[in-house]
C-alpha cells in the first residue's frame, strides 16, 4: 500500500535521478549548462529537499499538508524557470541580451538576488538548443517533469495515509 512515506521517498528518487542525468548531460555528453540550466539545478534541488524532509519527518496530517504546499511552491519555481528558458529558446537567436559572466563568476560578484535578476531578464546565452526529444528542449521536458512531480508530491501529501496507517 502507497503510503506519503514512501511517495515522498519515490520524489526523492525521481529527483536524484533527474540531476544524475543532469550531471550525464554535463560530463558524457560535454552539454555545458546555461545561466538558466544552474537556476534550474537549483530549483530541483530545493523540490528535492522538500521531499527528503517530508519522506524523513513523515509528520501527522498538518505537516504533510505543509509538505504539500511546499512541494507545490518549490515544483511551481521550477516550472516558472523552465518554462522561462523555454520561451528565450524560441526568440530569435540573438534577440535577448547577454546576462553576464557564467554563473559561479556572477555568484563570486554579486548578491544572489542580482545573479537571479541578470540571469531571468538576460539570457541571450541561454537560447542555444544542445539537446531534444520529440521537438522538446531540456528545459521543455524539465517543465513537463516539474508539473508531474509537483501534482504527485501534492496529491500524495493531502491524500495519503502516513506510514503504519496513521493520518
Amino acid at each position: 500500500m502507497l503510503t506519503r512515506r514512501l511517495a515522498n521517498g519515490f520524489g526523492v528518487l525521481a529527483i536524484i535521478g533527474l540531476m544524475a542525468g543532469a550531471l550525464v548531460f554535463e560530463h558524457v555528453l560535454k552539454l555545458n549548462p546555461c545561466n538558466m540550466c544552474m537556476l534550474q539545478r537549483g530549483a530541483t534541488l530545493i523540490l528535492g529537499g522538500v521531499f527528503l524532509i517530508a519522506f524523513l519527518h513523515d509528520g501527522g496530517r498538518g505537516f504533510a499538508k505543509a509538505y504539500g504546499f511546499l512541494i507545490l511552491v518549490a515544483a511551481s519555481l521550477l516550472v516558472a524557470l523552465s518554462a522561462r528558458h523555454v520561451w528565450m529558446q524560441l526568440q530569435p537567436l540573438g534577440s535577448l541580451g547577454s546576462c553576464g559572466a557564467d554563473f559561479w563568476t556572477m555568484m563570486g560578484m554579486l548578491p544572489i538576488t542580482e545573479v537571479v535578476s541578470r540571469i531571468v531578464n538576460g539570457g541571450g546565452d541561454c537560447q542555444e538548443i544542445g539537446w531534444s526529444l520529440f521537438g522538446i528542449s531540456i528545459p521543455g521536458w524539465l517543465a513537463i517533469f516539474g508539473t508531474a512531480i509537483g501534482a504527485f508530491g501534492l496529491w500524495a501529501n493531502l491524500a495519503l495515509r502516513r506510514s503504519g496507517g496513521r493520518a
